[in-house]
This record gives C-alpha cells, sequence and structure tokens, in this order.
C-alpha cells in the first residue's frame, strides 16, 4: 500500500523514531527531510544535500548532509553543526546512513554525479563526539545496516553487486577486513538500502528490481517484498510491534516515458505484518 504519495526524485535514509512512534525520510535531490503524522505530511527543507538521520532525543535528529553532521531540532528548526566532513568537496554528496547498537552513527558520501565519478565516496562513522573514515574509494556506499548483537556492520558499494561485511570491536569500530556476504552479480542486483529485523535477517533494497529481498545470515535468500516501483531504495521497520516494512523508492534514471507507465514511482510504501524488526538506536553526542 501507499504510505505517503509525495513523489521523491531520491527517497532514502528512512527510519521509525522508537519515541515519536513516526517515520522519517529524505528526498535526497529535493533537499528536504520528511514525515507523516495522524494529523498530515510534514517537511523541512534544507540549502544542501541531506539523506540520512539518526536520533537523539524525542525532538532533536542527527543529520548527515552534504557538508557534514549536524543536529536539528524538529520543533524550532534549529541546526547546530556537529562535525565536518567533506564540506570543503563540492564533488560529494552524503548517502545512506544508520544508527549503529553501540550509540555510533554510519554514514556514506558520493559524488554527486553517482557511478560517473567512481571511487569518490567513503563510509564514516561519528561516535561520542569522533568522526573516522572507514572505508574509502566507493563510488555508492549503501546498505548499512547491523546485527542484532552489534558484532557486525553491513555495507556495500552498489556497482560491485556485493554486500560486505566486518566484524565490530566493543565500542562498535571495525575490527578486521570486510568480507563478502552477498554476492549478487549473477542475477546483476544492485544492492541498495539495508536493515535487518530482530532475527537477524538482511532486508535489503535493490534498486531496479522493484523490491526488497530478505536474506538468511547465511546468506540464503528467504523471501521477496515487491513494489509498484522500479528503484526501491530504503526499507524500515515501524509502525505498532516494529512490524510493517516501509520502503522508499525514487524517480532518478526513469524516462519520462517510464514515470508516466509508473505513476507510483517515487512515492513511499508500506506492508503490514512482514517481520519484527528492532528499534533504531540513539545516536550518542
Amino acid at each position: 500500500m501507499i504510505f505517503d504519495d509525495r513523489v521523491c526524485e531520491l527517497g532514502e535514509g528512512l527510519f521509525w523514531h522508537p519515541l515519536r512512534k513516526q517515520l522519517f525520510w529524505f528526498d535526497i535531490l529535493g533537499n528536504r527531510l520528511m514525515s507523516q503524522t495522524p494529523d498530515g505530511p510534514q517537511a523541512w527543507h534544507f540549502a544542501e544535500r541531506v539523506s540520512a538521520t539518526g536520533w537523539l532525543s524525542d525532538s532533536e535528529l542527527l543529520i548527515a548532509s552534504e557538508t557534514g553532521l549536524f543536529r536539528f531540532d524538529l520543533v524550532s528548526g534549529a541546526r547546530e553543526a556537529v562535525a565536518d566532513v567533506e564540506a570543503d568537496n563540492p564533488r560529494t554528496r552524503s548517502n545512506d546512513g544508520r544508527a549503529d547498537p553501540h550509540g555510533g552513527f554510519w554514514f556514506g558520501t558520493m559524488g554527486k554525479r553517482g557511478g560517473d565519478d567512481p571511487g569518490a565516496g567513503a563510509i564514516y562513522r561519528y561516535y561520542r563526539g569522533e568522526v573516522r573514515r572507514l572505508f574509502a574509494g566507493l563510488t555508492i556506499p549503501n546498505s548499512i545496516s547491523f546485527t542484532p548483537d552489534g558484532r557486525i556492520a553491513q555495507f556495500s558499494d552498489t556497482l560491485t553487486h556485493k554486500v560486505m561485511r566486518v566484524t565490530l570491536d566493543a565500542q562498535g569500530w571495525p575490527a578486521g577486513t570486510p568480507q563478502v556476504y552477498l554476492d549478487l552479480t549473477a542475477d546483476a542486483l544492485l544492492p541498495d538500502g539495508a536493515v535487518c529485523d530482530a532475527a537477524g535477517n538482511l532486508w535489503l533494497a535493490q534498486w531496479g528490481s522493484s523490491r526488497v529481498a530478505c536474506y538468511a545470515p547465511d546468506g540464503t535468500l528467504l523471501r521477496t517484498v515487491e513494489f509498484d516501483a522500479p528503484h526501491t531504495s530504503c526499507p524500515a521497520f515501524g509502525g505498532d510491534g516494529l512490524t510493517t516494512l516501509f520502503c522508499t523508492t525514487a524517480l532518478e534514471h526513469m524516462s519520462a516515458s517510464a514515470r508516466a507507465a509508473l505513476p507510483k514511482a517515487g512515492m513511499t510504501f508500506a506492508v503490514a505484518d512482514v517481520a519484527r524488526g528492532l528499534p533504531e538506536p540513539r545516536v550518542i553526542l
């Protein structure tokens, strides 16, 4: 079903705020943070690309933008810089991101020309006042997600068709060399946003495939959930009991004829009673 019929050129950064019981997401190319409440839709507009967020309190978010991280007050609209990240590089913007179970926040950067700017991106982690670059030379960093026990992080560089895994130490920093978890090359599948459920299964949006696919910890494909939009971009669990699967989609790279033929593309979807998710951890500043 359609959860929100506002169209995003590039929907991303979907997450369920556990205190507000409210879904948030971004239209990256529209420079806006979006939400939906019982009183109607909400949107906040920015002067730069914004793409991912984690929660700090009932009213404050930590937002990743093309110039770094900032605190954002949903009530007053006040903004406070937390850390500059690639602020001096107009070539890049932020992309996928998610809070980790240790209270850190992972987020990627990429070239604004996407696949036409190979190797321009990286994945960073913010943790208790420190920003550290974890992985460099990426083109489209995505699929940032964490196992329920907080011992493993997953991520992808979309155009490689692979989802990687890396072991984490007690504070959530990578403690080893990333290894291939999923190799989707044979099926030419493009991994996008991802989230783990309470059982440790990975729910992976696959760009261009009109679906979110669920994989067991050993990489076995368990099931797929189809959507009436080709470019599924980011899943999240929310709603009562965290059992509704939400998914953002995008219009980016669709021709005029494709947009006309698929009028729901770019909207945000919801499917009830899919699996049980995990509450998003609070980011610790």
